[in-house]
């Protein structure tokens, strides 16, 4: 894979492929850990001389243009952080992207609109995205791939691109490469894997995958309950998915014979109904009352969970342990983070929800060896699949 030393940038149009697909509020981001992510790349280009044109995606605008998912409000953050004006463009490949990305000085940074408000970006139709990433080249000389949210899916701006212009692969895709490698090929042992979130059915291949490397797998969030009922105990009202019970006894039994310790929850916090206010109590994870549903792991849990870390040499989690957003339901997530952060494991933060938690539990980031900027391109690469982004930069 050419990383940016393999790449003569001075006085060149370079297009950035970056992820920068932040939550907004209205114009407010409230998170910009994608756009800081970004940044050294673009420093490092804007150092070498380089025009710098960034795209990105931001939402799912469905190939239509919609000014609630506009990159606006990320120009000017992206901006505060390089220290310079980012110039914006008002489309991706029109008349404004043309003047604006023609008016570029060496160093200068410019960012294009949207890229999801073409239709061509994520058609299915290899000629209608071959057409759309004619144009998008046809913007610039030179092309890195730094959005590695976006390396799982076959899309012009990662596939295609890459296959029209001299390209590398930029510092953070170089970085979360190496990570994935870590946890792949030769993990310090015990290695353990934290899984949360909602759905089992999001984490199927990637759960089957990891039972044959990891030494003990814990499962929290929503998708516990699917495992508990496996079991055959009571989950109350709390998410389950009824028709994913076979697979997940096939997933307890595995691990049984492979000698992966696969730890449930053995208590929760179980509440009268789904709000941030919510009556709850602290409730044995093998009897949830039929008019409960469980919003995190109990204390319990939070101290069994934070034993099987203690000893641990590599880390990945993926998934929160329960309803971080509310206050109440945030003790389980913060409990593991805060394990990990007095590790001396290498420890992988996966992204998504869980790169979300870490900051608006306001944890330490340095506290983790890594966090990752991608979830579902992280488990994509962990379950063992192709990422077409990443192909598209090794070719």
């Amino acid at each position: 894979m050419r990383t940016l030393d393999d790449l003569d940038v001075k006085g060149r149009r370079v297009l950035v492929r970056a992820d920068l697909n932040v939550p907004l509020d209205g114009e407010t981001i409230t998170d910009d850990g994608r756009i800081r992510a970004s940044v050294p790349t673009i420093k490092t280009l804007v150092d070498r001389g380089a025009q710098v044109v960034v795209c990105a995606h931001l939402g799912r605008p469905k190939g239509k243009v919609d000014q609630k998912y506009s990159l606006k409000p990320v120009a000017v953050r992206l901006g505060e952080l390089l220290g310079q004006d980012v110039a914006f463009a008002a489309d991706v490949v029109g008349d404004s992207a043309r003047s604006t990305v023609e008016s570029l000085q060496e160093g200068q940074v410019a960012l294009l609109e949207n890229l999801r408000f073409e239709p061509g970006e994520e058609s299915k139709d290899d000629a209608v995205r071959g057409e759309f990433a004619r144009k998008l080249a046809g913007l610039a000389e030179l092309y890195v791939g730094d959005g590695f949210g976006a390396v799982h899916r076959k899309h012009a701006s990662v596939y295609d691109v890459p296959e029209l212009l001299p390209h590398a692969a930029g510092g953070l895709v170089v970085a979360e490469v190496d990570v994935l490698r870590k946890l792949t090929k030769s993990p310090e042992r015990p290695y353990v894997v934290v899984l949360g979130g909602a759905k089992v059915s999001d984490k199927l291949g990637v759960i089957a995958n990891l039972l044959t490397k990891v030494d003990r797998l814990l499962i929290g969030g929503g998708m516990a309950y699917t495992f508990l009922k496996a079991q055959g105990h009571e989950v109350g009202r709390s998410l389950l998915q009824d028709d994913q019970l076979d697979q997940v006894r096939g997933f307890l039994n595995e691990a049984a014979q492979r000698g992966v310790d696969l730890v449930l929850p053995v208590d929760v916090l179980a509440a009268v109904t789904f709000a941030s206010d919510a009556e709850h109590d602290v409730v044995d994870a093998t009897a949830i009352p039929a008019d409960r549903e469980g919003l995190d792991i109990g204390p319990k849990t939070r101290e069994l969970f934070a034993s099987k870390l203690a000893d641990a040499r590599t880390v990945f989690w993926n998934g929160p342990m329960g309803v971080f957003e509310f206050d109440a339901f945030s003790g389980g997530t913060r409990a593991v983070a805060e394990a990990l952060v007095a590790s001396d494991a290498f420890t992988v933060v996966g992204g998504g929800d869980s790169a979300a938690a870490v900051r608006r539990l306001e944890l330490p980031e340095d506290g983790f060896s890594h966090i990752s900027t991608g979830g579902g391109a992280s488990l994509e690469y962990l379950e063992g699949k192709a990422l077409p982004g990443l192909a598209a930069l090794e070719d």
